[in-house]
């Protein structure tokens, strides 16, 4: 991380600039450095840009679920005080942000989803039994990008210390079937909210139909793709990204 990790009260985070607040939202096997290039780049552009660690392997099993992650997205929001933010979320981060929407659409004045979960069901979890290999590891982590050279040894390190953790295992098991169980289908079309999604052309996890499907079943979306690119566009794909969704900020009016 270019940034320091702040602890205040139940919350870790990391934050930069002032504006507009933009929470983002990482993925369950994603840490707060994937999205370095968007703290640096929005936090000049005047916007508050802040990524909470989210409680993903800390809270307890029964509450290792979406819902519970959208509710502490909340808590969050109110103990910065903030009225309304953009959320911006990658896989489980993009689903957490969209069922948070769904239950506090006041508080969200735009989405920005990329690689999201919450349609399509084969989305995490999946492909992890022989988790002691650590070369299936490193493939499985390869094959998340376009271009296998993204996924460093850091990275596999990350994906292989998770999967090999008993208690982290059983709680990324546990959100595979909650996103399962918190499918947004029926709920999509109800969601007014201004909503951006970033989708690469050859994302593997949640392929490129699944961003069709977001676009047609949300009311008030646009959808834009990067080509030569997998399920984390804002790592492998940093400068286009960020021109995408700044061009949409000011579309909006953000």
């Amino acid at each position: 991380m270019t940034h320091l990790l702040k602890k205040e009260k139940n919350y870790s985070y990391v934050e930069a600039g002032e504006g507009t607040p933009i929470i983002v939202l990482h993925g369950l096997m994603g840490g707060l450095s994937n999205f370095d290039s968007v703290i640096n780049y929005f936090s000049d552009q005047g916007y508050h840009v802040l990524i909470p660690e989210l409680p993903i392997y800390s809270m307890s099993l029964l509450k290792t679920n979406v819902k519970s992650f959208a509710k502490y997205l909340h808590d969050f929001i109110e103990f910065k005080g903030f009225d309304e933010v953009i959320l911006l979320g990658n896989s489980l981060g993009g689903h957490i942000g969209l069922y948070h929407t769904k239950l506090f659409p006041e508080k969200v004045k735009g989405l920005v989803i990329t690689g999201s979960s919450g349609l399509y069901e084969s989305a995490m979890g999946g492909g992890y039994t022989k988790r002691s290999d650590y070369e299936v590891i490193k493939k499985k982590a390869q094959e998340v990008f376009y271009d296998p050279a993204v996924a460093t040894k850091e990275i596999v390190d990350e994906v292989y210390e998770s999967v090999n953790d008993r208690n982290k295992l059983i709680k990324t098991l546990a959100i595979a079937k909650s996103a399962i169980r918190h499918n947004m289908g029926k709920d999509l079309p109800h969601m007014e909210t201004p909503t951006c999604i970033i989708w690469g052309k050859n994302d593997t996890v949640t392929p490129p139909e699944v961003a069709e499907e977001f676009h047609r079943l949300l009311p008030d979306s646009d959808l834009y793709w990067i080509d030569k690119c997998g399920h984390a566009a804002m790592m492998e794909h940093p400068m286009e990204f960020n021109k995408i969704l700044e061009s949409w900020f000011q579309k909006r009016g953000f």
